[in-house]
């Protein structure tokens, strides 16, 4: 551990901790400021009210790094579809947008503005600065609903209610994939704390299968090219001539650089496949990188949802094609909107459910504590948030969607694995307890 650099809250690009350890204190995240440019659905001035809902959504745009902005984009065009059909249950519904420049200050600006405007809940958004922006909204009792999964205290914190498994699921279910799949697998990732329990999710998911531990290589964290460990992944995943091997790369935010390295050093080795989840790889990153002569073509990616191409999400893509055609910000199949949809459907059922009743914060929150069901159409299980559930022995207690879905890239598409629907990686995660 010696001389290892410490990381934000974060699953991905890094985990922070050992399951082990976020049994203690669970790391908390941080969302955003408003930038210009960002927008606000019109409404009346203020609050929730007896007509209106104000909510807010964060997420960082126009950065040297990740990027969001169709999540935003889509809360937008959500709200001009409910108030176009008269809102939701006569509310009409205000959206403030926040852009929270993955910067730790901007997102606890984002988490005051929050509480000035008095929202009812921030919905659907991505931020990985955790400790700075639940414990603002913690201290105003503010619920945020359908986070991207991208931190620790977004399964862990009281007033969380996360629509997806997060990276914990994703690299479980990969394992388990991989298993059936491949024959030696190579993992690389960081060299940090966080990324020491990569390998005890992916082994997980392998064991599961019946399948032997990963070959874990690291390579530094701020690495800006990874010829050496493509060239030694590559070599690994070749040592069994009569099984095809597979190479994971987990490198977060540098992925991509060392898929460089990889491409070119994969022609010498054309059997070796790559697999990898769903948010360190997308539908936009394969067009970015070539579509069907992307290095990702092949690949084994797991994800929380549905394919785009199912028809599960014709809704989403109804108020996409009427109230946002040519906003070229959404992508159907970005998880991030996907996320944002269904955060927004969670919304939805809360309010509906409230009927006259006023709407607010505490209303949202104890609606949601009390045992409220949610339905999404079969985007996810159905989703009810207890803070002791299955997965509270491992330190998740609020992660309550474990089931991962199995996708390919086949000529620059990211589509359904046919061979099975999605997976509950439930007991699997439960085994990575055992991988520590």
């Amino acid at each position: 551990m010696t001389g290892r650099r410490r990381t934000r809250s974060t699953f991905l690009p890094a985990l922070t901790r050992p399951l082990k350890a976020l049994r203690a204190a669970g790391a908390l995240v941080v969302c955003a400021s408003l930038a210009a440019g960002c927008g606000v659905v019109p409404g009346l001035p203020g609050g929730a009210g007896d007509d209106q809902i104000t909510v807010m959504t964060w997420a960082p745009q126009d950065t040297n790094t990740t990027n969001k902005p169709g999540m935003p984009a889509l809360a937008l065009a959500y709200a001009r579809h409910v108030n176009a059909n008269g809102g939701i249950d006569g509310r009409k519904l205000k959206v403030v947008i926040c852009n929270d420049r993955n910067d730790s200050v901007h997102a606890a600006k984002c988490a005051r503005r929050a509480v000035k405007q008095k929202v009812a809940a921030v919905v659907g958004s991505y931020s990985q600065f955790a400790d700075t922006f639940f414990p603002i909204l913690e201290g105003a009792g503010i619920p945020y609903i359908g986070g991207y999964g991208i931190t620790n205290a977004e399964f862990t914190s009281p007033l969380s209610y996360p629509v997806n498994g997060g990276q914990p699921a994703l690299l479980a279910g990969l394992g388990r994939h991989l298993a059936s799949n491949c024959g030696p697998v190579t993992l690389v990732r960081p060299d940090t704390i966080a990324g020491d329990e990569l390998p005890n999710l992916i082994n997980s998911g392998l064991a599961a299968g019946g399948h032997s531990d990963v070959t874990d290589l690291r390579a530094a964290e701020d690495a800006t090219e990874f010829a050496a460990q493509s060239q030694q992944a590559l070599t690994r995943a070749t040592e069994d001539p009569g099984r095809r091997g597979c190479v994971v790369p987990a490198l977060g935010d540098r992925t991509n650089t060392f898929m460089d390295s990889f491409r070119r050093d994969r022609e010498a080795y054309p059997d070796v496949r790559t697999g990898t989840v769903l948010g360190s790889v997308d539908q936009t990153v394969i067009d970015a990188t070539g579509g069907a002569s992307s290095p990702y073509e092949g690949a084994y990616i797991t994800g929380w949802y549905p394919a785009e191409t199912d028809k599960r999400w014709n809704g989403m893509k109804k108020v996409i094609r009427e109230q946002a055609f040519t906003d070229t910000r959404i992508d159907p199949a970005d998880a991030g909107v996907q996320t944002t949809w269904i955060a927004y459907t969670v919304l939805d059922a809360v309010v509906k459910s409230l009927g006259e009743g006023e709407v607010s914060a505490n209303t949202v929150r104890r609606t949601l504590d009390d045992g409220f069901k949610v339905t999404t159409g079969g985007l996810t299980p159905t989703l009810r948030w207890q803070f002791q559930d299955v997965l509270a022995s491992v330190g998740l207690p609020r992660l309550v969607n474990t089931d991962v879905t199995l996708q390919v890239v086949k000529k620059g598409q990211l589509v359904a694995d046919d061979r099975q629907g999605a997976i509950d990686v439930t007991k699997t995660l439960q085994g990575a307890e055992n991988q520590n």
